[in-house]
């Protein structure tokens, strides 16, 4: 029962915490504010997590093992590199757009602690580009798609899928949008960006 309970309680932070990471930033989360979220008292909350920064790392953690997966299975999958870039493209955006605060974090982690890669990649469906790899040459022998690399094509995918998450105050101020037209524009960009760069590969 107690076990349970623990679980339930350990639910309720990550859920408050998510939240105001979310609306707050990771500077402006206080720990008081997710504990009276949580509807529990700050003393509970550091006896589950001693430090915003491990709290902030538990909330990451948990979103990052439900989007891992996810894009692991795109590459893996049997569908063409067409189809991979849509999949891919579409499913990261979605994702983030429920978790907004994810692409800075690691951004954010990295700079802070080079070494925090290897434990991302201890998770369980941390993407694998293999199969992608071989794909690509495959469809580059076959004259599907024009002569690239995995690797560079891998990285076009990820800066124009990340990017506009984690230089938003600036696209904002650039494009003079609000929110609103700016959530707008994220969404749109599940097929425009995979317009752009099938575009860009395929042999007309």
């Amino acid at each position: 029962m107690k076990k349970a309970k623990d679980d339930n309680t350990e639910g309720q932070i990550l859920d408050a915490a998510k939240n105001v990471f979310q609306s707050k930033g990771m500077d402006g989360a206080r720990m008081q504010e997710i504990a009276d979220k949580a509807g529990i008292n700050k003393a509970m909350l550091h006896y589950y997590y001693r430090s915003k920064q491990l709290l902030f790392e538990a909330v990451f953690k948990n979103a990052f093992s439900l989007l891992a997966p996810q894009l692991n299975a795109i590459l893996n999958d049997d569908s063409s590199i067409e189809d991979k870039i849509k999949n891919f493209t579409s499913n990261y955006i979605a994702f983030i757009i429920k978790h907004p605060y994810l692409p800075n974090f690691i951004i954010q982690e990295l700079n802070r602690n080079p070494a925090f890669i290897l434990k991302l990649k201890e998770n369980k469906g941390f993407p694998n580009l293999e199969k992608f790899k071989k794909q690509v040459a495959l469809e580059v022998e076959k004259g599907i798609i024009k002569p690239i690399s995995a690797e560079q094509l891998f990285i076009n995918i990820l800066a124009l899928n990340v990017f506009p998450f984690v230089a938003k105050p600036l696209i904002m101020a650039f494009t003079n949008v609000n929110d609103k037209t700016y959530k707008q524009l994220m969404e749109n960009r599940k097929t425009e960006v995979a317009d752009f760069i099938i575009n860009s590969i395929k042999k007309h």
